[in-house]
């Protein structure tokens, strides 16, 4: 019989581990750790999975921005490789703590190849682990990353930056509004025809600005004619520096600005101390995958984005 169950203190930050597999156990450690010192999880948000001879033997962590209260994704999830039903209570334990906790929906990604942090194997069976307990796949995702180059791209000549110190939001939630009406990124649209284009572009923002940035980050690049062509919102989440979000104006695509964006923020992170920078996109928004490439970064996993509405 499993019983799925809050972690206790001493089993915190390993909860589960493979004793075949030390660096995982080590990266996997290391990551609760910070997850717990920033405030993204707490111990009672950390849930096993024990055998009928008191073994853990899988786990599952939920989640949430520094600073909120509620959780919205979960990560380090685990469950033995012949053991589905093990699986499928862990997670529905994590959709009912969620819930409990005041969540109205639930997400999860999974990357491969499997690398750390999670260190996710067979990420086909976490796929229909996830369907069969009611997600849907949101995003097909391609994952970006640059190692900080010595010497960077020049900034592009064709616009004038202007931050959010300067600017104020307005202007920054307009642009989000405009650009999406017409955009490539299947999550992005989804959230347009849940929530109306105005509410949809206020989340972006809302969501980015709950990661670490300074308002001199953030920009708007405007064009030659003096209008708002290119978004640039440039910041830091608890692991590592992004690219939060890149978006262009639909009347300057095709133009070749939203590689200079990426250009801009990766300077911006650079010069507060980056050494590395990831970016996601969805892998039908082409553009956005050829801008990140442009800029110097590698497509170094891909990464599937589930929901479930709670």
């Amino acid at each position: 019989m499993t019983l799925i169950r809050s972690a206790r203190p001493h089993e915190l930050p390993a909860l589960f581990e493979l004793p075949e597999d030390p660096e995982r156990n080590a990266a996997t450690r290391a990551y609760l750790g910070q997850l717990l010192d920033s405030k993204c999880t707490r111990p009672e948000w950390c849930l096993v999975a024990e055998d009928g001879a008191g073994q853990v033997t899988g786990s599952v962590v939920l989640w949430t921005v520094p600073g909120q209260d509620v959780p919205y994704a979960f990560v380090l999830f685990e469950a033995p490789a012949d053991q589905d039903a093990t699986g499928a209570a862990l997670l529905d334990a994590a959709v009912t703590r969620a819930r409990a906790l005041g969540a109205d929906e639930l997400e999860h990604v999974v990357d491969s190849p499997a690398q750390e942090p999670q260190f996710q194997q067979d990420p086909e069976r976490r796929a229909e682990l996830l369907r069969r307990s009611g997600f849907r796949v949101i995003r097909d995702g391609r994952r970006f990353r640059l190692r900080v180059p010595g010497e960077l791209p020049a900034d592009d000549p064709r616009l004038t930056f202007r931050s959010l110190a300067g600017l104020g939001p307005e202007p920054f939630i307009d642009l989000l509004e405009q650009l999406l009406a017409e955009t490539a990124d299947a999550r992005l649209a989804a959230d347009v025809q849940e929530y109306g284009a105005r509410r949809a572009a206020e989340k972006i923002f809302e969501l980015t600005a709950s990661m670490r940035h300074e308002p001199q980050w953030w920009e708007i690049g405007y064009d030659a004619d003096g209008s708002p062509a290119v978004i640039s919102l440039p910041a830091e989440n608890p692991s590592v520096p992004v690219i939060g979000f890149i978006g262009v104006a639909p009347a300057h695509r095709g133009k070749g600005y939203a590689a200079s964006a990426v250009v801009r923020g990766t300077r911006i992170l650079a010069a507060n101390g980056a050494e590395e920078i990831r970016g996601d996109c969805d892998a039908a928004n082409t553009a956005m995958a050829k801008a990140f490439t442009r800029a110097g970064y590698e497509n170094f996993a891909d990464r599937l984005e589930f929901h479930r509405s709670l």
